[in-house]
């Protein structure tokens, strides 16, 4: 049995799981993942860096699976930059299966937002501006020269936009992050703190961290 089927069998697919990464799967499992109605959330940035694999992203949405996007962690993807991954979920596709045309830019940013509540469980309160629905959204400023011009602003988001695009963050109608600034915290006490916890961790795990090529 493939690692689907086997997990299958013990009742732990459904609407209320979420397979992560899913790399090495067939025809058959993603008719299983269809039919249990379980998510899958594809990680293009940490499957990249470590060599993992290029998940099949196409077959599994043609088969009725729910794909959503994900990061990982620190150590296989530095950025955690969900914005920035979106390419990477097209190119990845689109080099696996050989068509330039595979994943567009409107599928990706379904996966990022549409797919991704899905995946929670919450997509009657988030991942689209609805009535009834919570004022979740962000904005991102388009003036900045590599997003200019913008002849169709879903592509130049998924294909040229970063976080550090982001200008305003809305969450459930609280804006957290306005004009680059976030309401919510002290960045500047966190960025300060975070420079000395890092080199005390590394003291204390006994780690001796050094870059390959020497730092003037």
């Amino acid at each position: 049995r493939s690692p689907t089927e086997y997990i299958q069998a013990y009742g732990l697919l459904g609407p209320r799981s979420v397979l992560a990464h899913y790399v090495w799967s067939d025809a058959q499992d993603w008719k299983i993942i269809a039919e249990t109605g379980t998510h899958i959330t594809h990680n293009p940035a940490s499957n990249a860096k470590t060599a993992t694999g290029i998940a099949p992203v196409d077959a599994m949405l043609k088969a009725g699976g729910n794909v959503s996007i994900g990061c990982d962690g620190g150590p296989s993807n530095n950025t955690y930059d969900m914005v920035r991954d979106m390419r990477l979920v097209s190119y990845l596709a689109n080099l696996r299966e050989d068509d330039p045309t595979a994943v567009p830019a409107e599928t990706v940013l379904e996966m990022s937002t549409l797919n991704g509540a899905k995946a929670m469980g919450l997509e009657e309160q988030i991942g689209s501006l609805e009535v009834g629905k919570r004022a979740d959204f962000i904005v991102i400023n388009m003036d900045a020269p590599h997003l200019t011009p913008a002849w169709d602003p879903v592509s130049t988001i998924v294909y040229a936009a970063q976080g550090t695009d982001v200008d305003t963050v809305v969450i459930d109608g609280q804006v957290v992050m306005q004009n680059r600034r976030v309401n919510t915290l002290d960045e500047a006490a966190i960025l300060a703190d975070i420079r000395q916890r890092y080199l005390a961790l590394g003291k204390r795990a006994g780690l001796n961290i050094s870059p390959r090529w020497p730092v003037l």
